[in-house]
């Protein structure tokens, strides 16, 4: 019944942008990490951007620090990730992901310890 559903990857070309929503369903983000995974072509998923349930605390990989912003609206249930100056190596499948955080002091690492993934969505950059 839980489901996370990403959308709005596509192709785009070096240099360009991509905003990926992610949208919850029978259940509140609220009191959740999200965060944000890819995974490319022969390489192990890797998280790239997280942002706690309040979204006063964010993580960046050093990949796209600068150049992307998560975020979240928890009326809506959903969580964005602003992608801009997109570049060839960031083409990967994306997901987004939930992690309970009952208290403070919860880190985003832990790629089992996400309860929740969406089916993906792909991102493909043109040189």
């Amino acid at each position: 019944q839980v489901q996370l559903v990403e959308s709005g990857g596509g192709l785009v070309q070096a240099g360009g942008s991509l905003r990926l929503s992610c949208a919850a369903s029978d259940f509140s983000l609220s009191r959740y990490y999200m965060g944000w995974f890819r995974q490319a072509p022969g390489k192990e998923r890797e998280i790239i951007t997280g942002i706690t349930w309040t979204g006063d605390k964010t993580y960046y990989a050093d990949s796209v620090k600068g150049r992307f912003t998560i975020s979240r609206d928890n009326a809506k249930n959903t969580v964005f990730l602003q992608m801009n100056s997109l570049k060839p190596e960031d083409t990967a499948m994306y997901y987004c992901a939930a992690k309970f955080a009952p208290f403070s002091g919860v880190t985003f690492d832990g790629i089992n310890d996400y309860t929740y993934w969406g089916q993906g969505t792909q991102v493909t950059v043109s040189s």
